[in-house]
């Protein structure tokens, strides 16, 4: 088939016509070009406003909000300095006359206990046997303990580890194995906090009467441990005068940590009922098997 001829002016007006139309193209597109940095400034201007309008807050006032430095650190924990920073001479806490009344025969037979450091534990302990030959023996045996704790970071204030320590320690003497006729009693006049607790224990020498205080002062534990069995045949000794003879003892111990970190001593109490007449000869203390329950032989 042929091809028709166009005119030449035909053809030249159609070219005209095709490149105009592509300008027209052009042009519109430099001009959407040209708009796009002149939005996202327009939107980058907004949101500089917006972020300052915020930052002064509603209204265009300021804040107080502050900002920390560079390179700043968090300060670290503190916790409450402890109250007490040393303990008494555990042999010394007791008077001549407190240790007449719980340990007759025993009163200079104080045995301090061992401690790697003596301003955190300390301990002491006394024996007595009161020989009535045929009438048998009177039999007591006294400890007494302390626990200092400082302050940490880590572990709480010097009162926070002392109160836990405290609640363990009623606990163990609460639940000591073999144990009869438990009972527990809150004691006042000592310290922050304290406790009796005292229970029957038999052994083979005789029925023990086993009497347990615990106190606590600020950051200071003290454990009294007193036990007494009438031995061969003897009477068993009054439970109830060896607790009172006890909290007595817990009282002294207590009052002894504040006049050896410098604090004053509170006036005298009566001192404990005696808890066995006192024998001309004393004899030698029965085997340790007589001696404390589990609670009791703890080392502080």
């Amino acid at each position: 088939m042929q091809r028709v001829a166009v005119p030449r002016d035909d053809q030249r007006a159609r070219n005209e016509r095709n490149a105009e139309r592509r300008a027209g193209r052009l042009r519109r597109s430099l001009v959407c070009a040209a708009a796009v940095p002149a939005v996202a400034l327009f939107a980058s201007a907004c949101s500089s406003s917006g972020s300052g309008d915020a930052a002064q807050g509603t209204g265009g006032g300021s804040t107080n909000t502050a900002t920390a430095p560079a390179g700043a650190t968090a300060a670290s924990p503190t916790v409450q300095a402890a109250k007490y920073q040393k303990l008494p001479e555990p042999c010394a806490v007791l008077s001549k006359q407190t240790l007449t009344s719980l340990v007759p025969q025993g009163v200079k037979s104080g045995k301090e206990g061992a401690s790697d450091d003596v301003a955190t534990r300390g301990s002491c302990s006394w024996s007595s046997l009161d020989n009535n030959g045929v009438k048998g023996s009177q039999f007591r045996w006294l400890n007494v303990s302390f626990l200092r704790f400082d302050s940490d970071a880590g572990r709480g204030s010097g009162d926070q580890q002392a109160e836990a320590y405290y609640t363990s320690q009623v606990r163990e003497a609460q639940s000591v194995a073999g144990a009869k006729n438990t009972k527990s009693e809150p004691v006042s006049g000592a310290g922050d906090q304290a406790t009796a607790v005292r229970y029957d224990l038999k052994k083979k020498e005789g029925a023990f009467k086993q009497q347990t205080v615990v106190a606590r002062v600020a950051n200071v534990v003290v454990t009294v441990d007193y036990n007494g069995a009438g031995l061969a045949g003897e009477k068993t000794p009054d439970a109830d005068t060896l607790t009172k003879a006890a909290v007595q003892a817990a009282k002294d111990a207590v009052a002894s940590v504040s006049t050896a970190n410098g604090g004053s001593a509170p006036a005298s109490s009566p001192s404990a009922t005696p808890s066995g007449k006192a024998s001309a000869t004393p004899s030698k203390s029965p085997s340790a098997s007589a001696s404390p329950s589990k609670s009791s032989a703890k080392k502080s």
